[in-house]
Order: C-alpha cells, then structure tokens, then sequence
C-alpha cells in the first residue's frame, strides 16, 4: 500500500510540473520543436531541470545498489522507436506523459492520441512475444 501512494503522489507532483511548464499545451511544445521558425525555448528550462533531479536521483540509485537498465547499445529496434516517438510528439505536440495529463484533464483531443499510444504498446507486446517464441 506504501508503494502504491508514493507512486501515486510522485505522479500527482510529475503531472502537476508538466501542467505548470506548459508541456500539456501542444502549441507550447511545437514552438519548441519548430527550430526554424517562432522557436519557444522556454522549454529548454523544463529539460534542464529534469536533469537537475535526474542526475543526482541516478546517483543516488546506483550508490544505493538499485540494478538499473544496463543497455548501451544502439539498435535498429532503439533507432526505430526513437523515431516513432519524435514522430508522434512533433506530429501531436504531445508525449505519453503529458497526454495522460490531458486526457486526464477532460480534453478529448488526447483521446486519440492515448488510444493509438495503448495500441501502439499493444502492438509492440504482440510483435515482441512473437520474437521471444522463436
């Protein structure tokens, strides 16, 4: 039960600081991406930040014997879904984490886009469990 409400409130606080950065308005995050024309760096900011808790958090795991992912390889299946994601966020001006957000805060545009999101994982599942049987 413990673990079920720190989780719960870690994201609470993770919603709520995407909802305060802007990260859940599509428009904010296409200015952003959109390096040739009205750039919005603001979200620069965000990711610097993320890094500031992400950094020590890490070292912190690793101090404390926590096995973390080990994978330093890049791969076509890494390449691949790297762009799938950059794909769908530049296209949405949403990633999985802000969409849950939205969808979370009534806005039925997010709809479609948790409802392909769920069918791409789906999707991946299937493909995978077929790989792992062979």
């Amino acid at each position: 039960m413990k673990a079920i409400v720190i989780a719960a409130l870690a994201g609470l606080i993770f919603g709520l600081g995407l909802i305060v950065s802007g990260m859940v308005f599509p428009a904010k995050v296409l200015g952003f991406l959109d390096l040739a024309g009205a750039w919005d760096p603001s979200l620069t900011l965000v990711m610097a930040g993320a890094i500031a808790v992400g950094l020590p958090a890490f070292a912190w795991a690793r101090r404390a014997g926590v096995r973390l992912p080990g994978a330093t390889r890049i791969d076509r299946r890494l390449v691949g879904g790297s762009l799938l994601f950059g794909i769908g966020w530049g296209l949405a001006g949403l990633c999985p984490g802000p969409a849950l957000v939205v969808l979370g805060m009534g806005d039925p545009k997010a709809l479609g886009f948790v409802a392909a999101m769920l069918a791409g994982m789906a999707l991946f599942e299937l493909l995978e469990r077929r790989s792992m049987a062979r």
